[in-house]
């Protein structure tokens, strides 16, 4: 379901900000330092609680204010309020959602799925394999119910092995032990990723011959050890290299998505502007998975949608997002470049933000 009302108060150069989004297209236009991406960034804490422009949400308080209450409502039958409030003076974070204090943070991303395609999203293809597996998980927790517990399991039972290993002598009854524990949820949650990349590959597919032709193009899932080992038996026989590195070097927590042109890795063959289609294709087909095995809606965050994209492909991506059942925020310097380039049928609400204001067009 699509936001209906946004009041920012305290976030950067925005300050008091108000909205009332459109259901499905929000277009942005304004100069650099007027806050468009501010804006999505307040969306994006409001889903995720975290930013994706810094790791200390208190350097996106406003230098007058004390704090940062951001608030959102959720269209529906009731509608669904959330806010995040971060203050000055406390570390703390007060997630709300529906005038309670929220347990989870986890809570927020399943009340409001959201998906961000901004210059950062280049990391799926030429970062780390630990943006690949957050951009998987995303997927399979909104996919399957018993991922989180699964890995929340993991995560345990791999903190203990790995201190365990650290030690002066190690001792193989306790090791043993969590070195079991760790394998039976590590195959139950790569059994999750398995199935939900078996569903997502097809989609993918799809979107990105819609977006791009690559027909080179190939997406694999990479567990993070051998496929013909065990992995417990994996464990114990690493264990003492293990030891010498003091971490656990095989495992879901290894895991990655190896996406390649032929035999050479995406990011080496193609040009800004594939990458940046590829990347798209990817977060859409999430989105688009998502509806289809939920019957939920994805919200995309879209900074500077016109940069890396000729005029061709900025039409063939809007059209492929008028497709969506869901609501869009799309920020660009020049009003321009995203004219004439949707159908007239589409509910389109076109605004420009400058000092902070937002003003209809």
């Amino acid at each position: 379901m699509p936001l209906d009302r946004l009041s920012f108060h305290g976030l950067r150069n925005l300050r008091a900000f108000e909205m009332a989004p459109g259901p499905h297209i929000n277009l942005i236009s304004g100069a650099n330092g007027s806050g468009k991406t501010s804006l999505l960034e307040g969306i994006h804490v409001l889903g995720m609680a975290r930013s994706f422009r810094t790791q200390k949400l208190k350097s996106l308080i406003d230098h007058d204010s004390d704090e940062m209450p951001l608030f959102g409502r959720v269209a529906g039958d009731p509608p669904l309020p959330v806010g995040v409030r971060r203050r000055r003076d406390s570390a703390e974070l007060d997630i709300r959602i529906r005038g309670e204090r929220a347990a989870r943070i986890t809570q927020l991303a399943e009340a409001l799925p959201l998906q961000l395609i901004n210059p950062d999203a280049f990391r799926l293809l030429e970062g780390s394999p630990a943006a690949r597996r957050e951009f998987l998980d995303w997927g399979v927790f909104h996919a399957e119910r018993d991922f989180l517990d699964g890995w929340k399991r993991v995560r345990r039972a791999l903190k203990h092995r790995n201190a365990l290993l650290r030690h002066d002598r190690i001792d193989l009854q306790s090791i043993r032990i969590w070195e079991r524990e760790l394998a039976h949820w590590s195959e139950q949650l790569d059994g999750l990723r398995e199935r939900y990349m078996t569903r997502f590959v097809p989609v993918f597919e799809e979107t990105l011959a819609a977006l791009l032709p690559l027909p080179d193009l190939t997406l694999r899932y990479s567990r993070g050890w051998d496929r013909q080992r065990a992995l417990l038996e994996v464990f114990e026989a690493g264990r003492d290299t293990d030891r010498q590195m003091g971490f656990t070097q095989q495992g879901p927590q290894r895991a990655d998505l190896r996406i390649r042109v032929g035999r050479h890795p995406a990011v080496e063959v193609l040009s800004r502007g594939q990458q940046k289609l590829v990347v798209s294709a990817l977060k859409l087909a999430q989105g688009y998975l998502l509806e289809q095995l939920t019957g939920r809606t994805c919200l995309y965050l879209i900074d500077d949608l016109p940069a890396e994209l000729d005029g061709n492909h900025r039409r063939i991506f809007c059209q492929w997002l008028e497709q969506l059942n869901c609501q869009v925020f799309i920020t660009s310097v020049d009003h321009e470049a995203l004219a004439g380039v949707w159908q007239p049928s589409t509910d389109v609400m076109a605004s420009t933000l400058a000092d902070g204001r937002l003003h209809s067009e």
